[in-house]
This record gives structure tokens, sequence and C-alpha cells, in this order.
């Protein structure tokens, strides 16, 4: 079986979109659906059924798509081991980081990695932590950054932070000089938020839900400082972990705690619970510690 295209089946599966598929792995569009014919063909049956731009998994592609993730996190893991038959002296390592944690903690940790480690081909993949928590789960990322809880039977994890989301609003908002602010409070709002598929969002999303509300959503994007921007603009409020708000410019902006038990961003490095960890990866953890520290 060609891995290349069971790769990119298994990737437009995940993304349930021949364009996002092509994106994420720098194709086109006719790449994709060229490699997923050979492997229909290559198997003898129809994986997918198109509807327009659309399409719908087949029995057989239900069960290709869940074996193929098996057969990828495998070959993964063998990569993995055999580069560390080199040791230190050569190989490569992805981590995945959220699009909020890289500015706010890793770049110091990207640094002092390249100083110790300069052999070792060290990439960068900025997804959501909840795409992250299920790429390492999958075996497609060995080590990435998650926000907690995850599932303690699936995953092993190094805590490196743990925030309060803060209230940022314009300067001069009526919320200026309160030491705490109540979710209610903000409750009908104009927010600008992170993408819907990110952890913390659905952790907004749920504290909102305890109020019988939705949240009154404005905008998104993934970067914080877009996110900033936007506040500044005074196109709404927005809710960002404490460690991003203290770089902000207090004469623009008002920033105050929001209190609610589970509006925190609480991050950890993740690897599979009892899997393999190359040496890559464990250095990569030794200097997280080093640079960073821990928290309970």
């Amino acid at each position: 079986m060609d891995i290349r295209a069971l790769r990119y089946f298994v990737e437009l599966v995940k993304r349930h979109s021949f364009t996002k598929a092509a994106e994420a792995l720098f194709v086109t569009q006719p790449t994709i659906s060229k490699m997923v014919k050979q492997l229909e063909e290559e198997l003898g049956m129809p994986l997918i059924l198109r509807d327009g731009r659309s399409f719908h998994l087949t029995d057989a592609g239900r069960v290709t798509y869940e074996r193929g993730m098996d057969v990828l996190s495998a070959m993964n893991q063998l990569k993995h081991e055999l580069s560390d038959l080199a040791g230190l002296s050569s190989g490569e390592l992805v981590v995945g980081l959220p699009p909020m944690v890289g500015v706010a903690f890793f770049a110091p940790v990207v640094s002092h990695f390249r100083q110790r480690y300069p052999n070792i081909e060290l990439k960068m993949v900025e997804d959501g932590a909840l795409a992250i928590e299920n790429s390492v789960k999958s075996g497609e990322l060995e080590i990435g950054v998650a926000v907690l809880p995850v599932d303690g039977q699936l995953f092993d994890q190094y805590s490196v932070v743990r925030d309060p989301l803060c209230l940022v609003a314009p300067a001069g908002s009526r919320w200026r000089g309160l030491g705490v602010v109540q979710l209610s409070d903000i409750a009908d709002e104009p927010i600008v938020l992170y993408p819907e598929d990110f952890t913390l969002a659905h952790r907004v999303a749920d504290a909102f839900r305890e109020l019988g509300k939705a949240p009154n959503i404005v905008g998104r994007s993934a970067h914080w400082d877009f996110i900033v921007e936007l506040v500044g603009a005074r196109l709404g409020v927005t809710l960002l972990p404490l460690s991003i708000v203290e770089r902000l410019d207090r004469q623009a902006y008002d920033v105050i705690p929001i209190y609610h038990p589970k509006l925190v961003w609480h991050l950890a490095l993740i690897w599979q619970r009892g899997g393999y960890l190359s040496h890559a990866a464990r250095a990569w953890l030794a200097v997280t510690r080093d640079v960073l520290g821990g928290q309970e």
C-alpha cells in the first residue's frame, strides 16, 4: 500500500475538505483526488461518496480511516526509533503549539533547544490545542501543548502554566478600576474570540451556557495580537490569559480578571502514555523544564 496515498486520505477525512487537506499537505486539490482514487483502486472499493463539494465516507472508508491512523502512527514511531539510533547528533522533532502559546512562552525554549542541539531539525506546527491533542493521540505528533484537563489514561503531561482569563476592553471602559469582573457582567457585550475549534472557545461557550446565554461573537482570530487590535478598534471586548495581557499597553486597554472557575488557561506538554518518546522529544521536555519550570 502507498503510505503517501493513505496519509492524504486520512488528512482529507480529518479536515473534512479537499481544500483544507491540500493546504495542510502543501499540494493541489487534484493531487488529493488522484491519491484517493489510487488508494480506492488499490483496495478495490470506493472510500468516499462525493456530494457536490462535500463527501461522505463509505463503510470501507470509515474502516480505512481508522486503521490508516494506526498505520501512520506506527510509521511515525518507527521513524522516531530509527532516528534515535544516532542519538541527538541528527534527526527531527515536530512540536505542536497553539498560536497564543508560541510568543508567550516557547520562544526562549526554542532558542535554548537550538543552542544545545543544533543538529536536530526543529519544526513547530501551529494549531488549536484540541487539534494538537487529537494529533498526539493519533501519533501524528509525538509531543505538543494542550489545554488541561486531558484524558490521563491516554496522555502523560507536564504542566507549564496556569492562568486565569482576563477581560480586555478599550481604555476608559465601564469596568476600569474593578478588581474582578463576573462573566454575567459582560453577558451581552460583543466579543472577539478565538476560532470555534479552540479548547478555550469551548470553555467560554460552556461558561456562557451556564448563564443561559450565548456569547455575542462579532469576530474570531487564532492570533491574540490581532484580537487585541480589534478590541482597540472598539469592535468588542475579549477574554485572554493573564500571561498574554501582561504584554499589553495599560494606557490603551483596561484589563480585569474574570471570576469563573472554568475560565482558566492551564497548559501542559502532552505525549502518549506508555508510548515511545524519542531522545529529541525527551530533550525538548528537559529544556522546557529548565527554561519554564513547571506548575502543580
